[in-house]
């Protein structure tokens, strides 16, 4: 994972003094993508370009978050990156679920 995730031990969450292993941005892509799929496997979900645009709109708090704390002009807090992650992971999925309908159509 440390390719993966910078792990900063100011940037994770710890679980009786044990760092996780991924920082709170990771855990929260983590537990939206693991949370949508399990989600749409059980419930339909019908995917369209209304779903696109709005799956790209709920990626922007992620991408509003990480690249403002990156250029300095603000610090986030972990809960703001855990709740920003796991939506952006979900929006990021559906995203990926999209285009591969429509690369699917094309073949």
């Amino acid at each position: 994972m440390k390719y993966l995730c910078h792990q900063r031990p100011d940037r994770s969450f710890f679980f009786r003094g044990h760092q996780f292993p991924v920082c709170a941005r990771c855990t929260g892509l983590i537990i939206g993508t693991i949370g949508y799929c399990i989600y749409s496997f059980l419930v339909p979900v019908y995917y369209s370009y209304n779903l696109l645009i709005f799956a790209i709109l709920i990626q922007l708090p992620y991408i509003i978050d990480g690249t403002t704390q990156y250029m300095g002009l603000r610090e986030s807090n972990n809960y703001l990156r855990l709740i920003t992650g796991i939506i952006g992971a979900i929006g990021l999925v559906i995203t990926a679920r999209i285009f591969k309908i429509i690369i699917m159509q094309l073949i």
